[in-house]
């Protein structure tokens, strides 16, 4: 075993060994680039309740920066609205982007250790896809990540969860995310 093979996440040398040849296989494809991978994993989280309490938002990227080990950026509201008391440039968010042995990283600890923890879970619906090959799925409790300590926040909050492909087709997404080991509904 190669110093290279120790520092390649688990996921990604799957997605090479395994994955490719598979989804060459089961979608006809002849040529090794065509086949459909993971460009990038992007965590957001909203907070809405930060215009009223800012301690929200400190949490939220507390926790988007223990549970995908980057700095999260802080995202703004782009205009005011007064029904929410809402004013343009307000801090509401937080997001994360990951590529690379990152995302692999991540993604292998979202399917075999996160998912399996959210509560009365049954499958991910196989309709979260946007026409463009990409998927999202939204997380009720950010508890269900082990990173995440239980006693250091102060309001249970969601989170969505995008992974874009280069998939031309949602069909072909879902192939990728099936053989990958998401957990869909049957």
């Amino acid at each position: 075993m190669s110093a290279e093979t120790n520092t390649i996440p688990r996921m990604q040398r799957e997605y090479r060994e395994r994955v490719v040849p598979a989804l060459q296989k089961r979608l006809g494809i002849d040529n090794v680039m065509q086949v459909p991978r993971l460009e990038k994993i992007v965590i957001n989280a909203g907070v809405g309740r930060a215009v009223q309490e800012p301690k929200l938002l400190d949490e939220a990227v507390m926790t988007l920066r223990n549970i995908s080990g980057r700095k999260p950026v802080v995202t703004r509201a782009r205009q005011a609205i007064s029904n929410f008391k809402l004013r343009k440039n307000n801090a509401i968010g937080c997001k994360v982007t990951l590529r690379r042995a990152h995302m692999y990283e991540f993604f292998d600890r979202l399917v075999s250790v996160s998912i399996p923890r959210i509560r009365d879970f049954r499958g991910l619906s196989r309709k979260s896809f946007d026409g463009r090959g990409n998927y999202s799925v939204g997380i009720k409790e950010q508890i269900v990540f082990l990173e995440v300590d239980r006693d250091k926040i102060s309001r249970i909050t969601g989170m969505d969860i995008t992974m874009c492909t280069n998939a031309p087709r949602d069909d072909w997404a879902l192939a990728l995310l099936e053989e990958m080991g998401m957990p869909f509904r049957r």
